[in-house]
């Protein structure tokens, strides 16, 4: 039996996470939560490491 595993980045886990959490909270649409998502996180990657 052969499985497949499809890597995914953890950008990309971040980025779902944060949209899924945007999505469930408000009303926003797949592709608004997206594009959201991907705003917070790098907002939050420009936070210093001691300060996070």
């Amino acid at each position: 039996m052969t499985t497949t595993a499809k890597y995914v980045s953890a950008y990309d886990r971040k980025v779902a996470l944060i949209k899924d959490t945007l999505k469930a909270h408000s009303k926003l649409s797949d592709r608004a939560s997206f594009e959201l998502a991907e705003l917070v996180l790098d907002a939050l990657n420009h936070i210093p490491e001691k300060v996070r």
